[in-house]
């Protein structure tokens, strides 16, 4: 679910597979990691706020430009956003995809084990 550098596809069909297999039908949590062309960053920003399903948009320092936590129904809505509709945002260089395991806490509200 990464967006590699040039050359670089995707992951391998083998792992997205099994993702599908893993999260298909479960509702997703991820935190997005792009790097963006520097004079964009404000662009990138505003343009990923636009998406429905992005709950939080950082602009942060370090290796990485933006964190974005998205949420959606079922696995295969994210793989969509990652694949087809987070790559025609101008000014994305690269981006990595992390989903989430388990919240501890979230919304200043701790989770119930």
């Amino acid at each position: 679910m990464d967006k590699g550098s040039e050359g670089q596809g995707p992951v391998s069909r083998a792992v997205e597979n099994a993702f599908t297999k893993v999260y298909g039908e479960d509702a997703v949590t991820a935190l997005i990691a792009l790097k963006v062309e520097t004079s964009e960053a404000d662009n990138v920003a505003s343009e990923v706020s636009r998406f429905p399903e992005v709950q939080d948009v950082f602009l942060v320092t370090g290796d990485t430009d933006i964190f974005l936590k998205v949420r959606f129904p079922q696995y295969d809505e994210l793989k969509e956003f990652v694949l087809h509709r987070l790559p025609g945002v101008r000014g994305i260089r690269e981006s990595k995809t992390l989903l989430v395991v388990t919240a501890y806490k979230e919304g200043g509200e701790a989770h119930r084990s």
